[in-house]
């Protein structure tokens, strides 16, 4: 047999290095310093600024959109929510009369009680109206005729010399008679569905009158049973959240509740001493325009000044727009500090802002539940969040030292101190 030749260092098989054990700590230093420097993460290769506002950005898309979903899910079932508010303000203004009834007699019974109070009230108010209103329908239409015929002169006599004579009044409502006749179906339409709407509106008020009875009677426990489906960690915070929305709710609630009843008081006795009739229609009026914010009592005080202008005069109007605009100051500066305190602490703008933008959304519907929403969220927000010591951002400088400022102590850790 032949004799085969040794492989060549070419054909042996290579094997794959091992380290050195036993190699110099001063050559691994000097190996990894020369190992390439890592390449930047991607985040560090924009500006700070725009990484800064990405993350807001996300963020605010986040709250928009759960806001809107919140909206849109109440617009799908807008009467539960009407019913469900009106039962929050209900409970709000009857929960103090029916704690002092309690106290002598069983809560149903104090609630029961309270709810019929609360109903007869109501029912003898738009029932004295009525009386009102109808008593003297026929004295103020003369006066209302009359009324009109002055301001017809006045404009006469204006310079702007804008004569319209009796005929073109005439005229006015025999076009209107004619429109009315050719649209009768359509108006009949409109009436069904109105008739619809107040079938709804009183569907909205029983649902409203069972939820308030469940509320005053066992609105704690209630409370307490929501509470304890939650997570414990969450529960504190959720129970502190509540009393603070509910304090703000019920004091907005009772505080509104009492200064339009003090508006529609002061309004009825200076309308009855300005002389102006329905006078108790009118102040039911301002009552109610109370609790629309920046509308209602402007609303209101236009309408009083109309019926005090054709039943007696201009001057009387001007009085009826002085008078009901001192209410108005004497509620802004007094009734509102002294009713409401700092339960509802909002500024004038975020209220203008509110009312807009409630009315932009849920027309009058939104103008009266913006400011009791915002103003829970704000209290809610304000117990929960953590408030740090405020900022002096004044532009004047801090006083200097004429004396100069103090020289340093020698260090006497530092070597060189022998």
């Amino acid at each position: 047999m032949s004799e085969q030749a040794p492989p060549s260092a070419g054909d042996r098989p290579r094997t794959p290095a091992r380290p050195a054990t036993g190699t110099n700590p001063a050559a691994k230093k000097v190996a990894g310093a020369r190992r390439p420097p890592a390449t930047p993460a991607r985040d560090e290769v924009s500006p700070r600024w725009l990484r800064v506002m990405a993350a807001w950005s996300w963020r605010v898309l986040v709250v928009v959109t759960a806001v809107s979903l919140v909206v849109w899910a109440t617009s799908r079932v807008l009467l539960v929510f009407v019913a469900v508010f009106l039962a929050l303000v209900f409970t709000a203004v009857l929960r103090p009369l029916v704690n002092l009834l309690a106290r002598a007699v069983p809560r149903a019974l104090a609630t029961a009680t309270s709810l019929v109070v609360a109903v007869a009230a109501i029912a003898g108010m738009f029932t004295y109206v009525g009386l009102s209103v109808a008593g003297q329908w026929e004295n103020l239409a003369e006066q209302f005729n009359d009324g009109i015929a002055t301001i017809l002169d006045f404009l006469e006599a204006s310079p702007l010399n804008l004569r319209v004579t009796a005929d073109d009044v005439q005229d006015w409502l025999e076009a209107g008679q004619e429109w009315v006749a050719e649209n009768s179906g359509a108006i009949a339409s409109q009436a069904w569905a109105g008739a619809g709407s107040v079938a709804l509106m009183f569907m909205v008020l029983a649902l409203a009158v069972f939820c308030t009875v469940f509320f005053l009677t066992r609105g704690k426990e209630m409370w307490f049973w929501f509470l304890n489906q939650l997570p414990s960690r969450m529960r504190p915070a959720w129970h502190t959240g509540g009393d603070a929305a509910w304090y703000t709710f019920s004091g907005y609630t009772r505080g509104t509740f009492i200064i339009a009843a003090a508006d529609g008081v002061l309004a009825a006795i200076a309308l009855v001493l300005l002389g102006v009739p329905l006078a108790a229609p009118l102040a039911v009026l301002v009552f109610i325009g109370a609790f629309i914010p920046l509308i209602g009592a402007p609303l209101a005080m236009v309408i009083a000044m109309i019926v005090a202008l054709a039943a007696n005069g201009v001057l009387n109007a001007v009085a009826v727009g002085v008078v009901i605009a001192l209410i108005g100051q004497f509620e802004g500066h007094v009734l509102q500090p002294l009713v409401m305190g700092k339960q509802v602490s909002l500024h004038p703008v975020v209220v203008a802002l509110s009312v807009t933008g409630g009315t932009l959304v849920a027309g009058i519907l939104g103008a009266v539940i913006a400011v009791p929403i915002v103003s829970v969220a704000w209290a809610v927000f304000s117990r929960l969040r953590t408030v740090e010591p405020p900022t002096d951002f004044s532009d004047d400088p801090p006083p200097e030292d004429p004396d100069g400022p103090e020289p340093l102590a020698p260090d006497v850790t530092s070597p060189e101190v022998t």
